[in-house]
């Protein structure tokens, strides 16, 4: 692997010997012992904070420094609710759940109650993750304020964004942000677009890279359909400063996912992955199953009132070992998977040395570079 010294901006300012970048789990599906295994394995450990409120995020943030002494990032939404998702209308919500009860009933447990829970304030979050000082700060669904940027730069931390689209990542790199995740539809989990519905914002990793990567000057991390050496040295040849993995670190022991969902990742039978409303209201890819087939023409509420109800089918699911009515989170190459363990999965993207090291095109220093 070459030095941080030979590969110019994100790499060096960041302190990563690999170009690796964990992709951050919200919801609960990230731990600080996944996060730990990768940084210290070279790579940059990632932790999805989102639903965690200010004093969890401090503590999450002594937990990981717990386990290593290596770079790593927290991850924030900028968008946390919907239009009608934090106080939906009384009378969809019912619908909604009553919806559900079928299910409830054929695990012989009564329906769960519907609840409202409190929409986090994401301000207090963003000051939490400001106040730990990590490596880096990731957020997705939407623009960093001025203050935040600021902020980041004063405490040394590295600021970077999630775009679905050429429009987001100029967007992004106007506010200021010193990197920008180009995240194609091929990847699990949520779509983090902001400037146009989901839908509609749909690019394949391989052909937003470069588009992103040509349209802005700072380093560019290439997020969606990678899990193996040969799809990192693909989009460092399109232009990607690093790549960003998910799939393949959720399907790791030390992940925090259900042992029914990793195992699920590895099942050769596993079905096709399909993009979806029906879990959280908002648009995300998983394995389809069930629970996708028989909802995906019904009404949805909004994020987060679809999750709330979800969340609660997916708790007394689990109970019974029951995948068919949980989301499963997952990107397209889930079918590449092959490694249990975070670290061994580290060791062979990175002493893979012909595809991680390979010449890759090389674009301007102006484009390479980290803004100041």
């Amino acid at each position: 692997m070459p030095s941080p010294s030979s590969t110019p901006g994100f790499l060096s300012r960041v302190g990563l010997r690999h170009p690796i970048v964990q992709g951050p789990f919200g919801g609960g599906y990230s731990s600080a012992a996944l996060v730990a295994a990768v940084s210290n394995a070279g790579g940059l450990g990632s932790f999805g904070a989102h639903h965690l409120d200010a004093d969890a995020i401090l503590q999450t943030a002594a937990a990981i420094r717990a386990r290593t002494s290596q770079p790593f990032a927290l991850n924030l939404w900028l968008s946390n609710h919907d239009p009608g998702g934090a106080d939906p209308a009384p009378a969809a919500f019912r619908r909604a759940h009553d919806r559900l009860r079928g299910y409830y009933e054929e695990l012989g447990l009564p329906p769960v109650e519907p609840a409202r829970r409190p929409v986090l304030d994401v301000e207090a979050q963003t000051w939490a993750v400001v106040e730990t000082r990590p490596a880096v700060l990731s957020v997705v669904f939407g623009v960093p304020s001025p203050d935040l940027v600021s902020a980041c730069r004063r405490r040394g931390i590295v600021l970077v964004a999630a775009a679905t689209t050429v429009d987001e990542a100029r967007a992004l790199e106007a506010a200021g942000v010193d990197a920008v995740v180009a995240s194609g539809f091929e990847a699990g989990g949520h779509r983090p677009s902001f400037l146009a519905p989901a839908e509609d914002s749909l690019h394949g990793t391989m052909a937003l890279v470069p588009l992103i990567a040509r349209a802005i000057s700072i380093p560019v991390i290439a997020a969606g359909g990678i899990a193996d050496a040969r799809g990192v040295a693909a989009a460092r040849a399109l232009g990607a400063a690093a790549v960003q993995i998910g799939t393949a670190f959720l399907a790791c022991e030390e992940s925090a996912a259900p042992a029914i969902q990793r195992e699920r990742l590895f099942d050769a039978d596993r079905p096709e992955t399909v993009l979806s409303r029906v879990y959280t209201g908002r648009l995300a890819r998983g394995l389809r199953n069930r629970l996708h087939d028989d909802l995906r023409n019904a009404e949805q509420l909004p994020y987060p009132a679809q999750g709330w109800l979800i969340g609660g089918l997916r708790e007394a699911a689990l109970a019974q070992g029951r995948s068919d009515l949980i989301p499963l989170w997952s990107g397209q190459a889930a079918g590449l998977l092959t490694h249990r363990r975070a670290a061994e999965f580290m060791a062979a993207l990175t002493t893979s040395a012909g595809p991680l090291t390979g010449r890759r095109t090389r674009r301007p220093l102006r484009q390479r570079r980290l803004s100041s």
